[in-house]
């Protein structure tokens, strides 16, 4: 990288964030690719790219499960809780 990237995003009520613009463009980051989440002993947190998928959601279509899904409250369901 050429020079030094810094920005700030909100964490919204379903616990997600938007990677800003300038660091998307900056690393080539498009929709698919993964990126892993770092905390160290110290509290610091990184973010690294790890694996690049261009377009590896570009042709599925969106399937209706019948229900609503609520991403906030199933992402911390440990599979047989209830």
């Amino acid at each position: 990288m050429s020079h030094r990237i810094e920005d700030e995003t909100t964490i919204n009520d379903s616990y997600s964030v938007t990677v800003p613009a300038a660091v998307r463009r900056e690393l080539d980051i498009e929709a698919g690719d993964k990126i892993r989440w770092r905390v160290t002993e110290d509290g610091t947190l990184s973010v690294e790219v790890v694996t690049q998928r261009y377009g590896a959601f570009s042709e599925l279509d969106p399937v209706d499960i019948g229900e609503e899904t609520d991403a906030a409250d199933d992402h911390d369901l440990i599979p047989g809780d209830s």
